[in-house]
């Protein structure tokens, strides 16, 4: 493979534009050649961004992946519901994947595209970023944010994403499984409801909208205070971006989407149905236990917090480290630092970093004929989407759901 990856992507939406970025801040590893998405102003923007030809830019992924290959690899940011065609149509043309997580929304799409990967011999890596992060190397969600993604936003309705703890959660059991090494997970049991943002919540007096609402000073959850008020500081990047679809963001763009569109709702009055809450618990082998809690109601946005247990001491990681270690035979505690790397583009800077890990990585893979530097490989992802499918299940069926006999969830190793 030629030491700059050339790349195409599918979806230009947040995700999508953001990984784009890393052509921008290392243009001799990675260039963007082509862009497909069904939004005029998307596929523009991206267009100017990377200077593409205008005959790779594409407003349907189909017309692209029609075409004789024209780039090493390509990234796909499209919906949760529709990563199974494009990624088997790609994968069959030999492009190299880059997958958005969840890698599907079903046990059977996330099998077929292990399968058609491999068969085609393609690399496949699934954006489990938090896999990259250097804190999570070392130790081997906000009200707002959960207002936004899972209440207004693209996430809200099963039926048009997916579960909330596939969709938010996915990456968070991947981490615990790949913690756990070569022991495999025996049993599994999850409780989880939609505990508030219901229509019997609503305050008294409340609006169908945040902009003509009597007692929105006071609701946590305004979208005044989440969007508009962000805009009149000047600041337009995330979430605000994702409020003005029409590719123009300033005030007058905001306040009427926030009138007229999805993301002004009442966060009581909405159409979600994805539990705000959930926990899931696992029992490996040798008698070990991993516990998960999903929360939408956090004061930091997107915190996670690790604390591991052992019969020598504890181990606890607030977000982004460092991993502190308490030893109970010398009753001392030491703090490790992560390594994190001396620059990071700021574009890169999702999830505290791990975008650009999880992009250095992938390149670094291609470039150098490495599927190993892939942390996120298809037969590891299979494995812990499994997992969360199996923790719905339970959740659901209001039962433990035991494992022993499914051989698909054996550890394997991410590649050979």
């Amino acid at each position: 493979m030629p030491s700059c990856v050339t790349v195409l992507i599918i979806g230009a939406g947040c995700r999508g534009k953001h990984y784009s970025y890393f052509a921008v801040h290392f243009p001799n590893r990675m260039k963007v050649v082509g862009v497909a998405d069904p939004r005029a102003f998307a596929r523009s923007d991206l267009q100017k961004i990377h200077s593409i030809d205008k005959k790779n830019v594409f407003n349907d992924w189909k017309v692209a992946a029609e075409r004789e290959r024209f780039a090493d690899a390509v990234i796909i940011a499209t919906p949760d519901r529709l990563h199974k065609a494009p990624a088997i149509a790609f994968a069959n043309k030999g492009y190299h994947i880059l997958l958005e997580k969840p890698m599907a929304v079903t046990p059977e799409d996330c099998k077929e595209i292990v399968s058609v990967c491999k068969a085609n011999n393609v690399m496949l890596a699934v954006c489990h970023v938090l896999r990259y992060y250097p804190a999570s190397l070392k130790i081997k969600v906000g009200f707002w944010h959960f207002a936004h993604s899972f209440v207004r936003g693209n996430w809200r309705n099963e039926a048009e994403s997916t579960f909330s703890l596939l969709a938010k959660s996915c990456h968070d059991i991947d981490l615990i499984n790949f913690w756990m090494g070569d022991k495999r997970c025996l049993k599994v049991s999850s409780f989880g409801s939609l505990s508030h943002f219901t229509n019997e919540h609503k305050p008294k007096g409340a609006a169908s909208r945040c902009l003509d609402c009597s007692v929105e000073q006071t609701c946590p959850y305004s979208a005044k205070k989440i969007y508009l008020h962000h805009a009149e500081k000047g600041y337009f990047n995330w979430p605000v971006s994702v409020v003005c679809n029409s590719g123009v963001c300033d005030i007058e763009s905001v306040t009427e989407a926030l009138r007229s569109g999805p993301y002004g709702r009442c966060v009581y009055e909405c159409d979600n149905d994805v539990v705000s809450n959930q926990v899931v618990n696992m029992e490996f082998e040798g008698g070990a236990t991993a516990a998960f809690t999903m929360m939408a109601f956090t004061e930091r946005l997107g915190t996670r917090k690790t604390t591991v247990y052992g019969t020598k001491g504890e181990l606890f990681c607030d977000g982004g480290g460092p991993v502190q270690v308490f030893d109970f035979c010398t009753r001392e505690k030491t703090a490790y630092p992560t390594n994190k790397s001396a620059f990071i583009p700021s574009h890169l800077m999702g999830h505290d970093g791990a975008d650009y890990y999880l992009m250095d990585s992938f390149i670094s893979a291609l470039t150098e004929n490495k599927p190993s530097l892939i942390q996120t490989g298809p037969e590891a992802t299979l494995q812990s989407h499994l997992l969360v499918f199996e923790a719905e299940k339970s959740r659901k069926e209001n039962r433990v759901v035991f494992l022993e006999t499914r051989k698909e969830l054996f550890p394997k190793p991410t590649y050979k």
